[in-house]
């Protein structure tokens, strides 16, 4: 047989492969919230991993393993912060309003990697937006570096974490 007909077969097995997911290089710095919901989705997956031994899909398997993987290593690596008490400083888990140059207001919640969603609200602190506001204190002009261009925000409330 000819190596290239041996080397196609063995770039169609390593095709199969699910690509593993990227692990962010920021720590791990999450709410007790966010650890909660990260070891919900590793159970998840273990009974999804369950469920679906039974059948004979194997791209499933590998796919729910690879996650499983994943969101393992996330629990692992996670560093829970205290809970964000202060009213004056912004901590990962504060909700902050700010207001752009324009007075327009936003509310968000700075919080873990994994537990980010813009669509609520819960950013990552350690995003443009996250690294730009924590640390600062209330009445604290902040620059935000965005990729279309920098903004300046002005920090207007600080409320812990509910």
């Amino acid at each position: 047989m000819s190596r290239a007909f041996v080397n196609e077969d063995n770039a169609a097995a390593q095709a199969d492969q699910p690509v593993e997911r990227q692990v962010s290089q920021q720590p791990n710095r999450l709410t007790a919230q966010g650890l909660a919901q990260l070891q919900a989705k590793v159970a998840q997956l273990q009974q999804e991993h369950s469920l679906e031994s039974a059948k004979d899909d194997k791209q499933r398997l590998a796919d729910l393993e690879r996650d499983l993987r994943y969101f393992n290593q996330r629990v692992q690596s996670a560093q829970v912060v205290p809970p964000a008490t202060s009213t004056d400083k912004v901590q990962i888990g504060s909700w902050v309003t700010f207001a752009n140059e324009q007075d327009e207001q936003q509310r968000i919640q700075l919080v873990g990697e994994d537990q980010a969603d813009a669509n609520a609200h819960l950013i990552n602190w350690g995003s443009p937006l996250g690294r730009a506001l924590l640390g600062a204190q209330l009445g604290d002009e902040v620059l935000w570096k965005r990729p279309v261009g920098d903004q300046l925000i002005e920090v207007l409330r600080i409320e812990p974490e509910a």
